[in-house]
């Protein structure tokens, strides 16, 4: 059978050359590798399911005239990336509050939500689940998890729908120039001049952080533990001082960011309904490839219940290279519980 989907489903069936079983085989190890593909594109971990679908659906009705000249993930990767390019043309970029550029706010300032901008959305999953396998070109590996960093989505974000196409075919996924022209049906040397353009708008395309150099596993350990007693305990002071100076907190549907652990500390003692000792619970998860944490807020009944989903960027600061965090986005939603379970997380915490 065909992928299955509500708008799929009544497809299955129409007739196929081709052994269903083969096409199942041959493409469903790579599911996760086109989802984040698809991901990279949009900047919506929903659109990229529903686009990961129709790129199965499409791949489905042509298998039996894939002719094995190029590889079956190559071959996937061009159908995802024209369909995600004929959706783009219809749709909003998808930015983070920081990206809407303008200054840092002022923390004591009335918070205001933005429901008609499309935000982006955060990627469930760790970065080995979308890579290759052992015999892949260890550049591609590196360049897999890189860019399904939150960061490295958002800056995309800011790149018109062909530039973002060739920048992650060229520097992502590896390819030829030829090969990228034959996929979205330019010359190599527009090729060439998309890319250049792209590299270019991309370097100033996110604000500017402390060192993000990585640290070693045991002191990230040690950092995301006391990050997560600072929030527990309700101590504004304790989690203020894991930031670094130029540190960013920003809380999408909320338009406003914020810059620096004195601006991140006032933020969060004028706006977190918290009050005290145990009135959050932290669980810890992994988006974009990233430590994350759902975060849970008491309610009046005493329930634990979803309050948001923290994604953090982790590095250095000072002249001791001391572990800090460099940058925290808290999704907000309407349908949390739904959200929270993508990422693994319960309804309500564990007593």
């Amino acid at each position: 059978m065909p992928p299955q989907t509500a708008t799929t489903a009544h497809l299955s069936a129409e007739p196929s050359t081709s052994s269903d079983s083969e096409f199942h085989a041959a493409t469903e190890p790579l599911r996760r590798e086109i989802l984040a593909h698809c991901y990279r594109m949009m900047g919506s971990h929903h659109d990229a399911e529903d686009l990961t679908q129709d790129t199965y659906l499409r791949a489905w009705r042509a298998y039996d005239k894939f002719d094995g000249r190029a590889s079956v993930r190559t071959w996937l990767h061009k159908i995802a990336t024209n369909t995600c390019l004929t959706a783009l043309q219809s749709k909003q970029r998808r930015p983070l509050p920081s990206g809407l550029g303008g200054d840092a706010f002022d923390p004591t300032d009335t918070l205001e939500t933005d429901g008609e901008v499309p935000w982006l959305e955060p990627y469930a999953g760790a970065v080995d689940e979308i890579s290759p396998g052992d015999d892949a070109d260890p550049a591609y590996v590196v360049g897999a998890r890189e860019s399904i960093r939150l960061a490295f989505i958002a800056a995309l974000q800011h790149l018109p729908e062909r530039q973002r196409a060739v920048l992650i075919l060229r520097d992502v996924l590896q390819w030829r120039a030829a090969e990228v022209a034959d996929t979205i049906g330019v010359t190599t040397a527009t090729v060439n001049s998309l890319l250049q353009r792209a590299r270019e708008q991309l370097k100033n395309a996110a604000p500017q952080h402390d060192s993000t150099e990585e640290i070693t596993d045991d002191a990230k350990r040690e950092l995301l533990a006391r990050y997560v007693s600072a929030f527990e305990r309700y101590d504004v002071d304790a989690i203020a001082d894991m930031f670094t100076d130029k540190a960013i907190w920003e809380m999408p549907p909320f338009t406003g960011w914020y810059q620096g652990p004195a601006a991140i500390g006032t933020l969060i003692r004028h706006n977190c309904p918290a009050e005290k000792e145990g009135d959050q619970i932290l669980l810890p998860t992994v988006a974009n490839g990233q430590p994350a944490f759902g975060l849970y807020m008491r309610e009046p009944d005493g329930v634990h219940r979803p309050f948001h989903l923290q994604v953090l960027e982790l590095g250095t600061t000072g002249p001791d290279a001391a572990p800090a965090v460099t940058h925290v986005v808290a999704f907000f939603g309407d349908d949390l519980a739904t959200d929270f379970a993508r990422f693994g997380l319960p309804a309500t915490p564990p007593r």
